[in-house]
């Protein structure tokens, strides 16, 4: 016998046992100690949890956005009263350091705040005498059932992209979180039953490819939200779009940061080694490739391979840790298989994180901070995403040249440039062809009120998560003509 009792369900506002004959180990990749056990539920669960989420649908849609929001308001307080603990969970899931779980929260929590303004954020328009005695109105209504299908890598942060918005709105969730991460979702619908939400509005449903497919071809779920690597992306927004559906899919990325000579050093290190080290490389957002611009060339790479070296692994419970294991022992295989192949292409390695050992800890997924130097560009190592704690350094001569790279990459969702130079920012920031640009930023992650942008093939579909670009997804538009001749003709 397993000893871990497998996780639930929570559809039409109820805890449930999956019927799933297949599970999969929930493991800590910092100690690979098995944490619970995920059902990969089959498709009539996610068709029961879409057909409460309908019926739901039809009442929450009733219910006034200023009503609807007050579950916004006690969702946001239970979060911060249980932040500790949450942060714990993804830190045991997902590898993370406790610093970065709770930074990760703060981030869901700030979304949570910015759906709480959907009275005001869904608010149409309308104009008076558009000819005699006609009246134009605008008016947001929401889409219906809707479903966020999430990664393992911000299994806390990511959901709140898509969710409260989408209940703000007026429509009913279901979730699929990563049947890698589990748990962090498990403790959020503890505190979303705790809101007191309408049966139904919001739902949990776990399980792998099934579950997806099944969102993908119900007729009652009109929109869906994801976030995971490009392939996927495509598929999900190809197979949706296919379906009559409305999508927005995050992929992945190859995130390039260019240093010019006159860039702050000190700062510049600190900050390119949190971007590529941080969450062990393991973000979209993290800076995978470093382009240095003529002079900067030598003391960018001295200074950010002691800052390689010098960073602390190990488990991210532990105190003074600054960066975690990968999520599977698979990953940590893959991230070394694409070091060795960019030696093979050319570069060379400053820095080597391969065959990391953690005393206490031999068994997890540990890759420790790596530094290629003269990464050839045709390479693979310059244009697949690696996922891990691995930064690639080329070199030009110039920020024309250094934009030039970044526009020719098939990617396009971060782009930064540190420099002290206004001209050369303004530059950047016109010309650079990313969704997500930083001066002097390693991670240019967006504000809760701005939109989590992307471009190229890090983003398929129109709007992204995240503020008004999330209330568009989450509703559609109806203009209203009317005319009232018997009032017109008794006034005038």
């Amino acid at each position: 016998m397993h000893p871990q009792k497998p996780l639930l369900n929570y559809i039409n506002g109820e805890w449930s046992t999956s019927k799933a004959t297949e599970f999969l180990d929930v493991v800590n990749p910092a100690t690979t100690s098995i944490l619970s056990l995920v059902p990969l539920s089959p498709k009539d669960e996610l068709d029961t949890a879409a057909t409460a989420a309908a019926a739901a649908f039809v009442n929450w849609r009733r219910t006034p956005p200023t009503q609807r929001v007050q579950y916004l308001f006690k969702l946001k307080s239970l979060l911060e009263d249980n932040l500790e603990d949450l942060a714990h969970t993804i830190t045991l899931e997902c590898g993370k350091t406790l610093a970065e779980s709770k930074g990760e929260w703060h981030r869901a929590i700030e979304n949570v705040e910015v759906a709480c303004g959907i009275p005001t954020l869904m608010q149409g328009y309308n104009l008076e005498d558009i000819a005699r005695g006609i009246d134009e109105i605008m008016i947001r209504q929401p889409v219906g059932v809707t479903a966020v299908i999430s990664p393992f890598n911000f299994p806390g942060m990511i959901p709140f992209w898509f969710f409260p918005y989408a209940i703000a709105c007026g429509n009913t969730v279901i979730i699929k979180p990563s049947e890698k991460v589990p748990l962090t979702m498990q403790k959020v619908f503890e505190l979303l039953e705790a809101t007191a939400l309408p049966q139904g509005v919001i739902n949990l449903v776990n399980g792998a490819k099934e579950v997806v497919d099944a969102i993908l071809e119900h007729p009652s779920i009109r929109a869906i939200s994801f976030v995971g690597s490009s392939p996927v992306a495509h598929y999900v927004y190809s197979q949706g779009a296919a379906h009559g559906k409305r999508v927005q899919c995050q992929g992945g990325a190859k995130n390039p940061i260019i240093i010019l000579p006159d860039a702050d050093l000190e700062m510049t290190t600190r900050i390119a080694a949190d971007s590529a080290f941080g969450c062990a490389g393991q973000r979209c957002l993290a800076a995978s490739l470093a382009v240095t611009v003529a002079e900067a060339r030598h003391s960018f790479t001295e200074a950010i391979a002691s800052a390689a070296q010098t960073r602390v692994v190990g488990y991210g419970l532990d105190e003074g840790v600054q960066m975690g294991p990968v999520i599977t022992h698979q990953s940590q295989v893959r991230i070394e298989q694409l070091i060795e192949q960019g030696t093979q292409e050319g570069a060379q390695v400053l820095v080597d994180g391969r065959g990391a050992r953690i005393p206490g800890y031999e068994r997890g997924n540990f890759i420790r901070p790596t530094v290629l130097q003269n990464v050839n560009p045709k390479s693979t190592i310059a244009h697949d995403e690696v996922f891990g704690p691995v930064l690639g350094l080329m070199h030009v001569e110039t920020i024309e040249e250094a934009i030039a790279l970044v526009n020719s990459s098939k990617w396009g969702n971060m782009a930064c440039l540190f420099t002290s130079s206004g001209a050369a920012a303004r530059q950047f920031r016109y010309q650079a062809e990313a969704g997500n640009i930083g001066i002097n930023i390693g991670v240019a992650a967006p504000m809760a009120f701005f939109p989590f942008s992307g471009w190229k093939d890090s983003f398929y579909g129109d709007l992204h998560g995240q503020g008004r670009q999330a209330v568009e997804f989450f509703t559609q538009t109806k203009v209203v003509v009317e005319r009232w001749p018997q009032y017109w003709s008794r006034q005038f």
